[in-house]
């Protein structure tokens, strides 16, 4: 199964937007990303929904940051990109029946709540900023 690199790719894109100046077309996002055009979009178009981005159409358009890197935090990315759990325990049914099936899901399902819990957590305390800031450290310390 792959993971889903998402958050990690659109965290990436929007720190280097705001470095950058805040303003980028699909083309070039899709370019930085290795992937489609259509697929930075669409993608771009659930952070526009949830006010992290904003669009602007013709010539000298694309995508910029509709708030500072300071206001959007890492959770704000993550639930935009999609509902439900960041950390889905993996379940099994197979024997839905069964007294141990049930009881090891019941361990995965609580262990997984709770790492759940601290994972919205930090990413709810961990604005973009910090990440920018970060980089911004290392590449000073690389030079």
């Amino acid at each position: 199964m792959r993971s889903d690199g998402r958050l990690a790719r659109m965290l990436h894109v929007l720190v280097h937007m705001a470095l950058l100046g805040g303003r980028e077309t699909s083309e070039r996002i899709a370019e930085m990303l290795n992937t489609n055009p259509v697929v930075v979009r669409r993608t771009l178009g659930a952070l526009r929904d949830h006010g992290i981005v904003a669009s602007e159409g013709g010539r000298g358009g694309g995508w910029k940051l509709a708030k500072s890197l300071e206001e959007i935090t890492v959770l704000d990315v993550q639930r935009a990109l999609g509902a439900g759990p960041i950390l889905p325990a993996a379940t099994s049914s197979d024997h839905p029946s069964c007294p141990v099936e049930r009881a090891s899901n019941a361990v995965l399902v609580a262990a997984h709540a709770a790492a759940e819990a601290r994972l919205v957590e930090i990413y709810g305390a961990t604005p973009l900023s910090d990440i920018a800031r970060a980089a911004m450290e290392r590449a000073k310390g690389e030079a």
